[in-house]
């Protein structure tokens, strides 16, 4: 086995080796190296990932419910530290209350422990222990249970679960259905792309009502980009996992991408229009939505592989500018400008608060993965330090901060857990290639 030293003089050897391909200064690659091996907050951050992990599977400690969209950002962290007995019994939950026309719940919770109805709840025989819930203006859940599926057999090697019998289908006919039912019921024709609710970028609150989660007569649909990048995710881990999809899905899956580039980047201003609406806009008339910049959505399209190299690099250029502009934190902002005080009815989502215009690391630390994926290492170790910063100055992850950096929402945010650690284990990685 490799000594301890041994191990950073490789790390070392092999790191400078990448850095020395993107940059031609040694000398500043050398001291990049250094930083990155000294980081005292990467240390910090990553032995409190640990810690928080291992004490559940629900979002935080404001929530009782495994959410599939927070559990699909820390799977990888929690096969550190739990057997793949358990982390596969979560993902089957989730189909086993799988609706009839092949849905999948936001999330579930032990019926012993709903304190209050504030859902519909959803019940299945297959799964009596407990009651589920689907927050309705989202199109994500689909796509968060079968990259989390993919995620879970990458870091296991369990592909034996694709063939497990939930009910009397598999787990991989199951998956099938899961992107059958955003073809058949989210799936607009006309563009060729999925849509849901008005929201905030990434966000589950529309603007027409107090709470928002659930389409009501009258919500305004739309297209938007994070939907939209999430399915493209899920049909390349599908026709992974399922090579014998790849006929019925690849076809979709290119024209999906075509679409976005088509009906949802604005070339001119080298950004993604936040909504193509298919019934009219809730916002005033004289509101010119595209003067905001959705940070969120733009990560995940990165991840889609939608984005040039050039045009990742004005995407981040654009982001650090909107985070001087506001003075916020990290480019974990969600959005610059937010919509503006009194555009949406729950309170929550006033100017910089929450989903608008809040600082999440939830997603700006999947910004920072695709940074490094795709060769920005400086720029990402210069992004990713207030993050790891706040995590040591408040002894833990929080849910969201607001625009001077105070944390807010529920502590012990595992999806912020998740994607720092990884985003830490990718610097390191990079060392011993």
């Amino acid at each position: 086995m490799i000594g301890n030293q041994g191990m950073k003089s490789a790390i070392s050897r092999g790191l400078l080796l990448f850095l020395m391909s993107c940059s031609s200064r040694e000398s500043q690659s050398q001291d990049l190296i250094n930083d990155i091996e000294s980081n005292q907050y990467f240390s910090f951050t990553k032995e409190k990932a640990l810690a928080v992990v291992k004490t559940g599977f629900n979002a935080g400690d404001g929530y009782g419910e495994v959410w599939i969209r927070d559990y699909n950002t820390f799977i990888e962290l929690s096969a550190k530290v739990f057997d793949r007995v358990v982390l596969k019994e979560n993902l089957l939950v989730f189909l086993k209350m799988q609706g009839d026309d092949g849905n999948i719940v936001d999330g579930f919770v032990p019926k012993d422990k709903i304190k209050e109805q504030r859902y519909d709840y959803i019940y299945s025989e297959m799964e009596p222990r407990y009651a589920g819930h689907k927050n309705t203006v989202e199109t994500d859940q689909e796509c968060s249970l079968v990259q989390a599926l993919h995620k879970y057999i990458r870091m296991t090697g369990d592909k034996a679960i694709l063939d497990e019998e939930i009910g009397d289908k598999s787990v991989a006919e199951r998956l099938d259905e899961a992107m059958e039912y955003l073809m058949n019921h989210r799936f607009n024709k006309e563009y060729g792309l999925l849509w849901g609710a008005t929201t905030a970028d990434w966000g589950d609150v529309q603007p027409e009502n107090t709470w928002g989660v659930n389409l009501s007569d009258d919500t305004h649909y739309a297209i938007d980009i994070y939907d939209n990048a999430m399915f493209l995710i899920a049909l390349d881990n599908l026709m992974e996992l399922i090579p014998g999809q790849k006929t019925k899905w690849q076809a979709i899956r290119d024209r999906l991408s075509e679409n976005i580039r088509t009906h949802l980047w604005d070339k001119t201003k080298q950004k993604f229009i936040p909504h193509v609406y298919l019934n009219g806009s809730p916002f005033p008339e004289d509101f010119n939505e595209n003067e905001i910049y959705y940070h969120g959505g733009t990560a995940i399209a990165i991840e889609a592989g939608l984005l040039s190299k050039e045009e990742i690099k004005a995407s981040l250029e654009k982001m650090i500018a909107n985070v001087h502009a506001a003075g916020a934190g990290s480019i974990g902002l969600t959005m610059y400008p937010p919509y503006p005080d009194g555009y949406f009815k729950n309170k929550s989502m006033h100017s910089y608060g929450y989903q608008n215009g809040g600082d999440w690391t939830w997603f700006g630390g999947r910004m920072i993965q695709q940074l490094i994926r795709n060769g920005f290492v400086k720029e990402a170790y210069e992004q990713i330090q207030p993050m790891v910063k706040r995590v040591k100055d408040n002894d833990g992850f929080f849910e969201w901060y607001t625009v001077d950096n105070k944390p807010k929402g529920s502590g012990a945010f595992r999806g912020e857990a998740g994607v720092l650690y990884k985003a830490i284990m990718m610097f390191e990685d990079l060392g011993r290639r």
